[in-house]
């Protein structure tokens, strides 16, 4: 094989075997590895390549082959229209978790400059969309692993969004006297026995397990938001499909009203609602 036709068949025939998608995959690896846009792979497509180049996609395929998410071997990844860089230090951005983006902005008030917090914010996306969308909004973005913050702040760098990043346990890094309007969170809500897990074997466990429940996080932050939200302030939780009534549950035990669970893309509940007390 000489020419990226040829390699751009015969990758798309070994792809086969880890993904449904395997003509599209090859073009985003094949473009990804030799610095080209999509189209220029077809309208080169019987240039030949060199030595270096056969060798930088071969060593993408068999990443990709290992069973690598495609988005860690492009190294970025797409979630609501921004391109965010990704690793295996942070989770790869999910089409579900726009769902927390619109509820979030269906409310928004433009001519406000809000208050967000993003607990738990990864490689950013809740946060960076947030702040693009309402660029006169003060967004703050709160994570405990150093290496998926640093992650986030080259994104943020990249896109020239502003968001106050803090590194920390969840409200901890805070200064005690903030209050939001909102606040966001996709946290780890996946059992320890979680059958799924296998599945997730690349990315980052800490980013996926909260404990033997599922609830831990989730439960951690519930019961510190009310302190921290504006008296009829919003928080926008994301949880697995089947945690909705518990995490209802959950902020109704702490006071919490207008309690409401919303439905993803495929129709399972995915991101629960509420407001603090008028008078918290």
């Amino acid at each position: 094989m000489t020419s990226l036709q040829e390699w751009h068949l015969w990758m798309s025939a070994q792809l086969a075997a880890v993904t449904d998608q395997p003509a599209q995959e090859s073009r985003w690896l094949m473009a990804h590895s030799l610095g080209l846009r999509p189209v220029e792979l077809l309208v080169n497509a019987h240039e030949s390549l060199g030595h270096a180049e056969k060798d930088r996609l071969q060593n993408l395929l068999d990443e990709r082959l290992r069973g690598v998410p495609l988005a860690y071997c492009l190294g970025e990844w797409s979630f609501y229209g921004l391109d965010l860089e990704v690793n295996a230090a942070v989770l790869i951005p999910r089409p579900d978790s726009e769902l927390l983006i619109h509820l979030a902005l269906a409310e928004a008030d433009a001519g406000n400059a809000q208050r967000i917090l993003d607990l738990g914010t990864g490689s950013g996306a809740l946060a960076l969309a947030l702040a693009v969308a309402q660029p006169q909004a003060r967004v703050f973005a709160v994570e405990r692993s150093p290496e998926a913050l640093a992650v986030a702040r080259r994104n943020g760098e990249r896109l020239g969004a502003k968001v106050e990043w803090l590194e920390g346990d969840w409200f901890a890094p805070l200064d005690p006297a903030l209050r939001f309007d909102r606040i966001v969170s996709n946290p780890p809500y996946l059992a320890s026995a979680d059958p799924h897990l296998p599945e997730l074997q690349h990315e980052p466990l800490a980013a996926l397990v909260a404990g033997p429940s599922g609830l831990e996080c989730l439960e951690s932050i519930i019961q510190g938001a009310a302190a921290r939200l504006h008296p009829g302030g919003q928080i926008l939780l994301e949880h697995g499909w089947e945690q909705g009534t518990a995490v209802g549950s959950l902020l109704l035990e702490q006071g919490f009203q207008q309690v409401q669970t919303h439905v993803d893309i495929a129709g399972r509940e995915r991101v629960t609602t509420a407001r603090s007390p008028d008078h918290a």
